[in-house]
C-alpha cells in the first residue's frame, strides 16, 4: 500500500472541538500519485471546514478550478470549469468501515484522517460525462476531426424529406389494393 500524502493528513486528536478550516492547491502531483492521467493541467482549489465535536466530526469539502482535458469528440486539449462540494460524517466505531458514501466510521483510538481520496473522488465525480470542447458547441473550433465527422455524418432532414415525396410507381398500385376493398 502507497504512503499517504502527508500535506492532506489532519491529526484531529489535537484540535479544539470547534470548526477548523483547511485549503489545499491541487495539481498534476497530486494526480500522480493516484496515477490518473486524464488531465493534461491541473488547476483546483480545495477548501475544508472540519468541525470536531465531541462524538464526530463532519467535513464539508468544497471544489472549484479548472483542468485541462481533451474533448471527446476532437481531442483538442481545452480548459473544463469544475466546482463541486461534498459532505462526510466521520463517527468512532469498533473497526474501519468506509461502506457508506457519505459516512466513515473509524476505530475507537485513531488520531487522525487522511483526506486526499475524498479530495480525488469529488474531482473526478465533477467531470461532466462527456467532455466537449467549447469551441465545438459554439462552432468556433476549427479542427479536421469534426470536418471529418459532420462529411461522414447523415445528410440533413430536409433532403430526406425531398427524397420521399418521389415515390416509386410500383407502390401506388400495392396502395390501391388497400383502397379497392
Amino acid at each position: 500500500m502507497k504512503k499517504p500524502l502527508k500535506e492532506f493528513t489532519i491529526p484531529f486528536i489535537g484540535l479544539k472541538a470547534e470548526k477548523h478550516h483547511f485549503d489545499y492547491q491541487i495539481d498534476n502531483k497530486f494526480f500522480e500519485y493516484f496515477e490518473y492521467d486524464d488531465f493534461n493541467d491541473v488547476d483546483v482549489k480545495a477548501q475544508l471546514l472540519f468541525e470536531k465535536n465531541t462524538t464526530f466530526f463532519e467535513l464539508y469539502f468544497d471544489i472549484s478550478g479548472t483542468v485541462n482535458v481533451n474533448c471527446d469528440l476532437t481531442n483538442e486539449p481545452y480548459e473544463q470549469f469544475l466546482e463541486g462540494e461534498f459532505k462526510l460524517v466521520v463517527n468512532y466505531g469498533d473497526e474501519y468501515n468506509d461502506e457508506f458514501e457519505d459516512i466513515l466510521i473509524i476505530p475507537h483510538g485513531e488520531y487522525e484522517i487522511n483526506v486526499a481520496q475524498y479530495i480525488y473522488e469529488l474531482i473526478i465525480l465533477s467531470m461532466p460525462a462527456k467532455r466537449v470542447h467549447p469551441g465545438v458547441e459554439d462552432g468556433t473550433l476549427d479542427s479536421d476531426i469534426l470536418k471529418k465527422l459532420e462529411e461522414l455524418s447523415p445528410k440533413s432532414l430536409g433532403e430526406k424529406e425531398e427524397a420521399s415525396e418521389e415515390i416509386d410507381p410500383r407502390w401506388n398500385t400495392l396502395k390501391k389494393l388497400l383502397t379497392d376493398k
